[in-house]
């Protein structure tokens, strides 16, 4: 969709020039920044700079989150076996009682269940999915920062076309773009 999009906007761009596309509404923060530049008048240069510099930062703030997601996935479990020594001691603890054995060894388990629970069913998953994320934004951003660069130097909308299915699995190059 993102380049059918911006096929539009060189189409605009290059019939009515850069000008033509100031107030364009698009679905994209990132390329509506991008356009702004353009119609503002920035060289090349300033506008790469500029693009590709707010696309680091936004994936360091996601690579923040992933290394935040990756640390609970490797401390639950460490908790869990804390929990499993506390249960353990009050169950020694009471072995002249053979009710209390029951509840504490409840608990030592419980704990270790619940620390793997965290790392594998929530915080990893997480991470993985942050990661994942993240690889799509620098995709994405950074076809948006070629194809801006392609609209500035006044290429063909066809050819901005064929340089952004570059970005797509083969598998989707053909339909991607023609809707």
């Amino acid at each position: 969709e993102i380049i059918v999009e911006v096929v539009e906007l060189a189409d605009v761009a290059r019939k009515g020039g850069l000008l033509s596309l100031e107030g364009k509404e698009v679905s994209n923060d990132f390329l509506q920044k991008g356009i702004q530049l353009l119609v503002d008048g920035h060289d090349p240069e300033v506008v790469k700079s500029i693009l590709s510099k707010d696309m680091r930062e936004g994936i360091a703030r996601l690579t923040i989150g992933k290394a935040i997601f990756l640390n609970i996935g490797d401390t639950a479990p460490a908790m869990g076996m804390i929990g499993t020594l506390i249960g353990l001691v009050q169950m020694l603890s009471a072995m002249d009682d053979p009710k209390a054995i029951g509840p504490a060894m409840a608990v030592a388990l419980l704990t270790t269940l619940y620390g793997a629970m965290i790392a594998n069913m929530f915080a990893l998953p997480v991470a993985d999915k942050v990661a994942l994320r993240s690889e799509e934004e620098a995709r994405i951003q950074s076809m948006i920062i070629d194809a801006l660069l392609a609209i500035q130097a006044g290429q063909n909308p066809r050819v901005i076309q064929g340089l952004l299915k570059t970005y797509l699995p083969a598998s989707r190059r053909a339909s991607e773009g023609e809707e």
